[in-house]
């Protein structure tokens, strides 16, 4: 009888909370402040998802913290000596550091233990994008798959899933740096909507100016139907900053025209949430690859 998986990520992957629980997902949370009141991101039980929200709408500022190194190193050794078998998938090392102090608690840990079951991998993804490469891991832990198998699977297929995300005001892609401030006024001004994709090195890239929110929450559904791959086989994940009738609509949408296996709606949480402010919507599926 072989070592127990157990599969590690941070509550950037906006999974819900009930789909972590009954998997067994082992979750880090990140930590954020608003308003200069810490808070950990504990899917929305100290902080709901919708107050986090109105407070943004509201005028509220908001930041976000790395997961520490310390912390990493802290919850792989206990799961080391409980037994485990250790996979962790982390957000994106091109848009947090916190992969990066992960690597470093692995490296701590091996000098202390070379023989540690530890595998940590850069899922070269964000928000629910993260979470599908989480939850296909789970379901395959659920059929019994080895956790060779699991990492090999992952390795092979986390540049397939395919996140694509609308938002509906510039101000807080303008304020994280991803915008300038003259292309965030002309585009407020136009109604611009911008079109984002996660690339292959995991960082966001402007693919799309949309005019008007309508038309954006299509061009999601659009790019979907070019770019699928066996989508009957295929659960969509469905995120959305406070927005749920779009996401509603959207699910709509999508199934009048085309043929999945389930679609997840849940919120984006508040780490991905700071930078992308209310009204983000987001649908992730597995394409060829993350081209457009």
């Amino acid at each position: 009888m072989g070592k127990e998986t157990v599969i590690v990520t941070d509550s950037s992957c906006d999974l819900s909370a009930d789909y972590i629980k009954e998997s067994g997902i082992q979750v880090i949370p990140f930590t954020y402040n608003l308003d200069g009141v810490d808070y950990e991101d504990d899917f929305g039980q100290t902080l709901t998802y919708k107050e986090f929200y109105e407070r943004i709408r509201e005028g509220s500022r908001s930041t976000t913290s790395q997961i520490t190194t310390y912390t990493f190193e802290k919850v792989f050794k206990d799961l080391s000596q409980e037994g485990k078998s250790i996979i962790y998938i982390g957000f994106s090392s091109a848009l947090s550091a916190t992969f990066n102090n992960a690597l470093m608690a692995k490296n701590n840990l091996v000098e202390e233990d070379p023989y540690i079951d530890l595998t940590i991998i850069d899922s070269k993804s964000a928000s629910v994008g993260l979470g599908a490469i989480v939850y296909y891991a789970a379901e395959m832990l659920k059929e019994g798959k080895s956790k060779d198998e699991i990492v090999e699977w992952v390795e092979n297929n986390k540049l397939k899933v395919y996140h694509q995300f609308t938002v509906d005001s510039l101000e807080h892609l303008k304020r994280g740096g991803r915008l300038s401030a003259t292309a965030a006024a002309v585009g407020t001004l136009l109604d611009i909507k911008p079109f984002l994709i996660v690339d292959d090195e995991g960082k966001l890239e402007v693919v799309k100016k949309i005019r008007g929110r309508k038309r954006s929450i299509k061009t999601l559904l659009e790019t979907l139907k070019a770019n699928i791959v066996n989508p009957e086989e295929q659960t969509i994940f469905i995120n959305h900053g406070d927005c749920l009738e779009d996401a509603e609509k959207l699910k709509e949408m999508l199934l009048k025209e085309v043929k999945v296996k389930d679609v997840m709606i849940n919120y984006v949480g508040p780490i991905i949430g700071t930078h992308t402010g209310p009204g983000m919507l987001c649908m992730v599926f597995m394409g060829k690859d993350r081209s457009i």
